[in-house]
């Protein structure tokens, strides 16, 4: 019994040891190595999530930054306190007033 297929162009082209070859090389590195194009994907969308807090890093070191040069001041040390501790002088009082539903985050 012979093989009607085996004159046309397609069968001679899968039945070439070559193609099967690079077939396999391209399945296993797509899918099984430990290199493969999933993993680099995957990786590649961690390098960016850290690129991305590695630069919101950097401006929250700049706004700190900022706000020490300001701090080296007395008056700012006291504003600072006041505002954000509630720290007061002892002849003082304060009174602090919060509405309900205030949008105010603190």
């Amino acid at each position: 019994m012979t093989n009607p297929y085996k004159d046309k162009s397609w069968f001679k082209f899968l039945s070439n040891k070559y193609v099967w070859v690079l077939l396999f090389f391209a399945t296993w590195m797509i899918f099984l190595d430990n290199y493969s194009y999933f993993d680099h994907r995957f990786l590649d969308k961690q390098i960016d999530e850290l690129e991305d807090n590695k630069k919101y890093y950097q401006e929250e070191i700049k706004k700190d930054q900022e706000n020490i040069k300001e701090l080296k001041n007395s008056e700012q040390i006291e504003k600072y306190a006041r505002e954000k501790y509630y720290m007061k002088k002892d002849s003082e009082d304060i009174y602090i007033i919060e509405f309900e539903g205030d949008t105010i985050k603190k």
